[in-house]
């Protein structure tokens, strides 16, 4: 499969559930991808990737981003708190806000630096303890607590649990959306972002379709 190939999907699946074109944000998850692929799909015009570590994306989107204007850069993976600040001035968006210590410090960032990237609450939406984000009990009054540390909130994220038809927790996401003003859903990756769509996605996630199996070999 291709970015072309994904971005018609994409489109198909916006008009099948009466969304707007372009309505739906494309992240190209390219985390552990050689560079070779990733120039490729910058090439070809993407300019919105997600990573999951803040060291791997130090280390190779300053060069990109002057090569390839406009680039806008997501964290998708859990998000330590001693790595808040580089995270904080590197991304343009954080999908993982879990829990109230993060929140605090990023709140703390924000008012020192003056910027804030835009910041989506995870939920953990199939309660797996092994699983990062807040239970679905807890959203309403961990949202409400970022709020009164000064957050602005953009949306909120899930990983529906591998095997498990995803769409029960889609709808549970965008419920929990709905009822705290929350207007992204970042939701829906390689397997399922046109079912997530259906559901009302606003950022969908895909790595392995556009990029091809995960390795650590440069190219």
């Amino acid at each position: 499969m291709s970015l072309d190939d994904i971005t018609r999907r994409i489109r198909a699946a916006e008009t099948a559930a009466g969304r707007e074109p372009g309505s739906v944000t494309l992240i190209a998850v390219s985390k552990v991808q050689p560079p070779g692929r990733v120039r490729a799909v910058l090439d070809r015009g993407q300019r919105v990737f997600g990573e999951n570590y803040v060291q791997e994306a130090q280390g190779k989107w300053p060069g990109w981003r002057a090569a390839y204007p406009g680039v806008e850069l997501h964290m998708i993976g859990p998000l330590q708190g001693n790595k808040a600040k580089a995270a904080a001035a590197l991304f343009d968006a954080i999908h993982t806000l879990d829990r109230p210590s993060l929140a605090t410090r990023l709140a703390r960032l924000a008012d020192a630096d003056g910027r804030q990237p835009a910041l989506f609450v995870q939920v953990n939406t199939g309660a797996e303890p092994q699983k990062a984000g807040v239970l679905p009990a807890d959203a309403d009054a961990f949202v409400a607590a970022c709020r009164a540390d000064g957050l602005r909130l953009d949306g909120a994220m899930c990983i529906p649990p591998e095997g498990e038809d995803a769409t029960p927790h889609f709808r549970l996401l965008r419920s929990i959306a709905q009822a705290n003003g929350l207007p992204g859903l970042s939701m829906g990756m390689s397997a399922d972002f046109e079912t997530a769509i259906a559901h009302g996605a606003t950022h969908v996630r895909v790595g392995s379709a556009i990029f091809g199996a995960r390795t650590n070999a440069a190219a």
